[in-house]
């Protein structure tokens, strides 16, 4: 009976990682990091922990930057609570795929773009107590239209989600 169980999760488990970004290749408007990340966005979100409250609301100032293929978004974080937190990305861009790298996070983020869907995955050394817990994020974003981009992160610990991350983007001008 447990042996069943396991295969049916493993299973279970597997069919939820079946979506690839190039399953969005058709999709419209597409989303053009380097088009979309030029000037300032601003983003509002929310995280909500693995038991469905929602632990924390914020606003983010971005103002993104490029030369050549290489970007850097420079994000505000203002939380509900009038904590801020700053992030700085830079992003090398190669194709359809990207590598980041930000002060937080351990190692390179991993992107690809396809349609009007980014995935990006990584690694994020968050503060936890006196300490740090590295935690897995998968970011996707769906380019809506010209001016909004909608945005869901996993964060998973052990294999196990213990956040999800929803933000709203809107492109100035």
């Amino acid at each position: 009976m447990i042996r069943r169980f396991i295969v049916f999760a493993a299973a279970l488990v597997a069919g939820c990682s079946s979506v690839k970004v190039e399953d969005f290749r058709a999709e419209q408007p597409v989303l053009d990091l380097k088009q979309y990340f030029d000037g300032p966005v601003d983003a509002w979100g929310i995280v909500r922990n693995r038991d469905g409250t929602i632990s924390q609301r914020f606003k983010v100032a971005i103002q993104g930057t490029w030369n050549g293929d290489t970007g850097t978004l420079d994000e505000l974080f203002t939380y509900s609570d009038g904590r801020t937190q700053r992030r700085v990305w830079t992003l090398r861009k190669n194709g359809d795929r990207y590598v980041g790298t930000a002060a937080d996070v351990v190692g390179e983020a991993q992107g690809e773009a396809a349609g009007n869907a980014f995935r990006f995955t990584y690694v994020l050394d968050f503060p936890y107590g006196s300490s740090t817990v590295h935690l897995n994020v998968d970011d996707w974003m769906y380019r809506m239209d010209d001016a909004v981009v909608l945005n869901r992160s996993s964060i998973t610990k052990f294999g196990v989600e213990v956040a999800q991350v929803m933000i709203s983007f809107r492109k100035r001008g």
